[in-house]
């Protein structure tokens, strides 16, 4: 992993640009900005991916694998993810040609330039609000440039290049990123301490929320009733401080929650209260409809048209995503990988199943955070869901650490019948369709590649009766 060097200089002008991992979402999102200004684009990835098809479509030169020769000889600017080695063939040659080299996040910071910048942080809801915010600006005659870490649903796309002065991005807390953007209004969804890999430690944490949003030139848009955000706020010296949520005493205040089928609400605010229902569900894509609505008054939206333009949101890519039904089980992905998201997931899939039993396929992501959180991992695992396969643990940029795999995770269930670890992925598939019935619902859970194991569930899926036996009689 490289950590990001935030001091390093930002060219002034790019003419052609290498991206080393280009094939992320964030990545291609930045790659395919890059060549709406006209700019010539390369990059390499470590697999083929619709990404990379996309933007080999659309001009861009593109690689699968990491080598030298990928670098063209005529890039000004290499740009990079946080997930790439020190040795990675291609950062070493840009170093040697005395190229810039900066990150992903400076590269946005360039895009960005002098617009009206929406930033959103959080440890969770992330995605989703941004997704909310751009949806509904789109909906409310508006053309902003966006940047998400997920692709919208209802556009197709992570990214798009608008020809309004606002600017909306989901902004990266992980690696302290989101402090190098000249940010207007700041949108925090929820402080929950993660990423102390690159912190360190809880209070350093919070601090760079209470600086990031202290910075923020218009507006800070602030939960009311995460205790975290409660926490930063109350360290908030700014003088627009804007709430949302539950609490009596937000500023735009959701309540009336009602999570049967696709979430109902109301949202009070100035003593108007207004009506409202999701096409997701989950009482927490409430929370977060009211955090976007909140950021749409604060650009000068009236409360009814910004709800009822946050309604026509559809949700965004591997967020309690569908994926296909086989013998009446119901397979789904989302995106969730800290035990706050997970415990959200199954909360907005108990709320849609009627009588079914929910199998979570869980994904631990990184050895750091298993290692940190694999007791509350288990709690909410055993709490909400009704039997848990648990894979290994993807290590993404980190090493592994000796002891910490999905079965550290698996060992904290109080009642060990409601969980099994299985690294072999194909067993774990063959594992579930034993374990599932029809009516059934069967989520893959984590932020790496989990979702890929998904054709595997379905396939062994179809491959046994409704009580779990395989049709062939193996």
């Amino acid at each position: 992993m490289i950590r990001p060097d935030l001091t390093l200089p930002i060219p002034d002008d790019i003419t052609a640009a290498h991206f080393i991992g280009i094939g992320g979402s964030g990545m291609s999102g930045l790659a395919g900005m890059f060549l709406d200004r006209g700019i010539r684009v390369s990059g390499s990835d470590r697999a083929d991916g619709a990404a990379l098809r996309a933007l080999a479509a659309r001009g861009a030169q593109v690689h699968v694998g990491h080598d030298a020769a990928n670098l063209p000889g005529d890039t000004d600017t290499v740009i990079h993810t946080g997930a790439i080695w020190p040795e990675n063939p291609e950062f070493l040659l840009a170093k040697q040609r005395g190229l810039p080299v900066i990150h992903r996040s400076q590269a946005l910071h360039w895009l960005i330039g002098g617009r009206r910048l929406v930033s959103v942080a959080g440890a969770h809801g992330k995605t989703t609000s941004t997704g909310m915010i751009v949806t509904a600006l789109r909906a409310l005659g508006a053309d902003p440039t966006f940047v998400n870490g997920g692709v919208i649903n209802g556009l197709g796309v992570s990214s798009g290049t608008g020809s309004d002065e606002v600017f909306v991005i989901e902004a990266d807390e992980s690696d302290g990123t989101f402090l190098l953007y000249d940010t207007a209004i700041a949108l925090i969804t929820n402080v929950d301490p993660d990423h102390l890999d690159h912190w360190e430690t809880r209070d350093a944490f919070y601090d760079g929320f209470v600086r990031f949003a202290n910075e923020a030139r218009e507006a800070v848009v602030i939960s009311a009733d995460d205790p975290g955000a409660q926490r930063v706020a109350a360290a908030l010296t700014h003088a627009n401080v804007v709430t949302f949520g539950e609490a009596a005493d937000a500023s735009i205040r959701v309540h009336d929650i009602t999570t049967d089928g696709p979430v109902s609400f109301a949202l009070t605010h100035d003593g108007q209260t207004v009506a409202g229902r999701l096409a997701v569900p989950g009482a927490h894509n409430a929370i977060n409809a009211a955090g976007a609505v909140a950021v749409l008054v604060t650009l000068g939206h009236e409360l009814e048209p910004a709800l009822r333009a946050v309604e026509g949101f559809g949700g965004t890519v591997r967020r309690f995503e569908l994926h296909g039904t086989e013998r009446g089980v119901r397979v789904y992905d989302d995106y969730a990988h800290h035990p706050t998201e997970v415990a959200a997931a199954l909360a907005a899939a108990r709320s849609v199943i009627g009588g079914g039993r929910i199998i979570a396929i869980q994904q631990p992501h990184t050895y750091s955070r298993t290692q940190e959180m694999f007791r509350e991992f288990a709690e909410v695992l055993e709490t909400h869901a009704d039997h848990t396969v648990m894979l290994d643990v993807y290590g993404a940029r980190e090493d592994p650490v000796p002891g910490v795999t999905g079965e550290l995770v698996s060992g904290a269930f109080r009642d060990p019948s409601k969980v099994h670890f299985v690294a072999d992925w194909q067993q774990a598939a063959d594992y579930t369709a034993t374990v599932a019935r029809d009516g059934d619902y069967v989520i893959t859970l984590g932020c790496g590649n989990v979702y890929l194991i998904i054709p595997q569930v379905l396939e062994a899926l179809g491959a046994t009766d409704a009580a779990g036996h395989r049709r062939d009689g193996a």
